[in-house]
C-alpha cells in the first residue's frame, strides 16, 4: 500500500516519548496525533533533555536489542528538545537505538529507509505541529529500505541493500559489552600505568618515570623514540619487561648487547655500566632489587656519538 508516494509498513504499536521544556508542546501534539491513529504511547513527560532522551533510547534499547539483527518494529521512540540534536544524541548512546534529528519529512524519509531508524527526533524550536505530524506519518509509515529521497525513489542496488541488511547486525554492537574481551585477563603491569601521570627524567632527555613502589624500587619508564640513556650504572640490580615499542641496551661491563621488543624481560646486574637507544615511543615496568639511584660514565653526546660509531661491527656479543 501508498500514501504519498512512501510505501506503508508495519505501524509500531507502541511509542515511548518524552521532552524537555522547548520540546513540551510539540512533543504534545505528537502524542495527539499518534493517539489519533490508534497507537499505543508511553508519555515520559517532560524532563532535562539529557536525561528523558536516555530514558526512552534505555527503555527503546531493552525492546530492540533481544534480537540485534531484527530491531522490533513494534517499539519506537520519540523526542524531542529545541533542536532535536540533544535528545538525539542521548538516546543514541544505548545499543540498538538508532536516533535520527529530523526537521523534513525527506530526512524522515532518509533515516527510515536508510538507517530503519527507531526513535525520532524533532526540534521544537524550528519545526511547526503541521509539518511535525508530517514528519511523524513519513517516520511512521516508510519501512527500512525504501525508495527514498536518498535514491532519487529508485530501488536500492543489491551491493547497497546487502550493506543496509550487515548495518543492521554491527550497530547494535556499538555501544555493547564485547564478549570477546570479558575473558581476557588485563595485563597487571599494564595496568599500573593507567590514569598515572609520568613525571620528566630530568637528567635524560626524552625519559619520564613514575615510582609506584620505594625500595625495592618499581616504576612505569617511558622514553620517546630517538632518546638515548648514556652509559650509566646503578648501586642495585634490575629487571625490566617491555610493555611497548623497541629498545637497545649495551651492557658495556659485558660486552654484550639486547635488542628489547614487546614482552622481552632484561635483568642487568648492579655495577654494571650500560647504555640505552630507544627506536620507538618505549614503555616498560622496571624493579630495583633497592632504592633507585643512578651514576653517569659518559656525557649524552659523548653517548650519541659512540652509538653512531658502533651501527657496525663493534666488538660486542648480540644477544637476541
Amino acid at each position: 500500500m501508498e500514501e504519498s508516494g512512501v510505501t506503508i509498513s508495519t505501524r509500531p504499536l507502541k511509542v515511548i516519548t518524552g521532552a524537555d521544556s522547548f520540546g513540551c508542546p510539540l512533543k504534545d501534539a505528537l502524542v495527539s496525533h499518534l493517539r489519533s491513529l490508534n497507537i499505543d504511547v508511553e508519555d515520559l513527560g517532560t524532563s532535562s533533555y539529557y536525561s528523558i532522551a536516555a530514558e526512552v533510547g534505555r527503555r527503546v534499547s531493552a525492546a530492540n536489542t533481544t534480537s540485534p539483527s531484527s530491531p522490533s518494529p513494534e517499539i519506537r521512540g520519540l523526542v524531542a528538545c529545541g533542536t532535536g540534536c540533544g535528545v538525539s544524541i542521548f538516546a543514541n548512546k544505548f545499543p540498538g537505538v538508532f536516533a535520527s534529528t529530523c526537521l523534513t519529512p525527506a530526512d524522515a524519509i532518509n533515516t527510515r529507509s536508510i538507517n530503519n531508524c527507531n526513535v525520532l527526533a524533532v526540534s521544537g524550536m524550528s519545526t511547526t505541529p503541521e509539518t511535525a505530524i508530517e514528519i511523524l506519518d513519513a517516520w511512521l509509515n516508510t519501512p527500512f529500505k525504501a525508495p527514498c529521497p536518498a535514491s532519487n525513489f529508485a530501488p536500492w542496488s543489491e551491493d547497497l541493500s546487502s550493506f543496509l541488511d550487515k548495518s543492521l547486525i554491527e550497530m547494535p554492537k556499538i555501544g555493547g559489552k564485547d564478549e570477546s574481551k570479558e575473558n581476557l585477563t588485563p595485563c597487571a603491569l599494564c595496568c599500573l600505568t593507567k590514569n598515572r601521570k609520568l613525571d620528566p627524567i630530568d637528567m635524560i632527555p626524552g625519559g619520564s618515570m613514575k615510582i609506584v613502589r620505594e625500595s625495592p624500587t618499581s616504576a612505569i619508564v617511558r622514553f620517546k623514540a630517538g632518546s638515548v640513556e648514556p652509559a650509566h650504572h646503578h648501586t642495585f640490580g634490575h629487571d625490566l619487561v617491555v610493555m611497548k615499542g623497541r629498545k637497545r641496551v649495551w651492557n658495556l661491563s659485558k660486552k654484550v648487547k639486547y635488542d628489547l621488543n614487546v614482552g622481552d624481560y632484561l635483568f642487568t646486574p648492579g655495577g654494571d655500566v650500560h647504555r640505552v637507544k630507544y627506536f620507538e615511543d618505549t614503555e616498560f615496568f622496571i624493579k630495583w632489587e633497592g632504592q633507585w639511584d643512578i651514576f653517569f660514565d659518559e656525557e649524552l653526546e659523548v653517548a650519541k656519538a659512540k652509538i653512531e660509531e658502533e651501527e657496525g661491527e663493534d666488538g660486542f656479543e648480540w644477544i637476541k
